[in-house]
């Protein structure tokens, strides 16, 4: 029986949120409905993600709370657990959707309807570009472009590369249309996604978008960095609006870092740079296997803080690594102190199976979460000491979203800040004073 309403519920990253997106857009084109309701569901999608354990093992539960709950309702299990944890994930009544499969979901849809679903036909690696679909955005005055799938990267920690593949990078024309197309649909602020957005473009093999991803022959370039070029373009599209650039890692920032800066200075896009550090120790990021050192680090944050003096720096850190000494980690916390970081995600490690530290001597979950509280405790002085600099400021901002009586708005090096109006500001650029703070966000009143 072909089902009337589809229930999806998401975990993960950005692209994972644009995933769900094209998800429901494609399904609602389709004529089927979405519900926010599990109960009246006919169907049920599940958009997974794998990158962290803990997240791994909510997801299972949730799987299987539905099994138990709605037993006779069909499950789609989509993104990243399918692609490794298919023998995990199989059940009566579960269906699997890789990650490079999002564009099929109708013919999934299709196939559980007429009882004619084949796995493999759903799990097998293939080139997707997941741009100019039907969406559904989750916040409206957002548009969400991913511009790559995969990463170059080795990380011995890491289970995405097994997941995502190779680095294919989307056509620029591709990106361009997609983001066009969001600011036409009312978006104010784009953001551009990947796993590592520094990396667009080094594919072996780099298809222009007039030769589509079954012409392959036609190749215009290969493994040129043109993530520079690609942002000069979409800077100068028509409209006004603000572009968040979100995480490059440190060795894939380093051969554009001069570009990088300039195309920073635009009034377009926000001045918030996600370098990711992980560890504060030479010997722990060799052992993790990133190709950069803390002296690369540090250069690209004293060149970027240098010339854009209201940068809002996000980085994550991995506490408790295999093999991390007490040492390793007090150089860890020494230089978070030292670069006073706006955002900080902080991670205890967690063993995930397939990678290989995973079959490295784990350390103690006592030991983790001491380190992890002792970073956090840290971060938490250096948030309210920068904060405090905000108080009694006039900044403009644009407000993206509504929550409850408040309004959700950014600065222009992406600080959150909480307004209180009766009024209707949302998807306006308006001028604010600052006359609060929290942890997280500022609070602030239209003047």
């Amino acid at each position: 029986m072909q089902p009337r309403f589809i229930y999806i519920e998401t975990f993960g990253c950005t692209a994972n949120q644009n995933n769900s997106e094209i998800l429901a857009g494609l399904i609602r084109q389709s004529g089927l409905e979405i519900t926010t309701n599990p109960d009246i569901a006919d169907l049920l999608i599940i958009n997974t993600c794998i990158v962290k354990s803990p997240t791994e093992k909510k997801i299972e539960r949730k799987v299987f709370d539905l099994l138990k709950n709605y037993p006779d309702k069909p499950i789609i299990i989509a993104g990243c657990m399918p692609e490794v944890r298919a023998e995990k994930l199989r059940r009566k009544n579960i269906y699997l959707l890789g990650t490079h499969h999002f564009k099929d979901i109708l013919k999934l849809i299709k196939k559980i309807s007429e009882n004619s679903y084949e796995e493999k036909e759903f799990l097998s690696e293939k080139n997707e570009i997941k741009l100019c679909l039907p969406k559904i955005p989750e916040i409206k005055k957002i548009g969400i472009t991913q511009i790559s799938e995969g990463c170059n990267g080795f990380c011995s920690f890491c289970i995405v590369r097994l997941v995502k593949g190779k680095l294919f990078s989307y056509p620029q024309e591709k990106i361009l249309e997609n983001i066009e197309n969001d600011l036409k649909s009312g978006a104010k602020e784009i953001w551009i996604t990947s796993q590592d957005n520094a990396t667009y473009g080094l594919d072996e093999r780099f298809h222009e978008a007039k030769y589509g991803i079954e012409s392959a022959s036609g190749v215009a370039s290969k493994g040129k960095r043109k993530l520079p070029e690609l942002m000069r373009k979409i800077l100068q599209l028509k409209g006004k609006f603000r572009v968040r650039l979100g995480m490059m890692n440190p060795e894939n920032v380093l051969p554009i870092l001069n570009e990088l800066i300039e195309i920073y200075k635009n009034e377009k896009i926000y001045k918030f740079l996600h370098v990711p550090l992980q560890s504060g120790s030479n010997k722990i990021l060799k052992l993790m296997n990133r190709k950069y050192t803390i002296e690369d680090f540090l250069k690209i944050i004293g060149k970027f803080r240098k010339q854009i003096p209201n940068l809002t720096l996000a980085t994550d850190i991995i506490v408790a690594y295999p093999q991390e000494t007490e040492q390793d980690f007090q150089e860890t916390l020494n230089l978070i102190k030292k670069i006073k970081p706006d955002v900080l995600n902080v991670s205890k490690y967690w063993a995930m199976k397939g990678t290989p530290a995973s079959k490295e001597k784990q350390i103690p979950k006592e030991i983790a979460k001491s380190r992890a509280i002792k970073l956090m405790q840290e971060y938490k002085k250096i948030s309210a000491e920068k904060n405090k600099n905000y108080l009694e400021k006039e900044t403009k901002v644009f407000v993206y979203d509504k929550f409850q009586n408040h309004y959700l708005a950014r600065t222009e090096n992406y600080k959150l800040v909480l307004i209180q109006s009766d009024k209707n500001y949302l998807g306006k650029f308006v001028n604010v004073k600052i006359i609060g703070m929290e942890k997280n966000h500022l609070v602030g009143e239209i003047i």
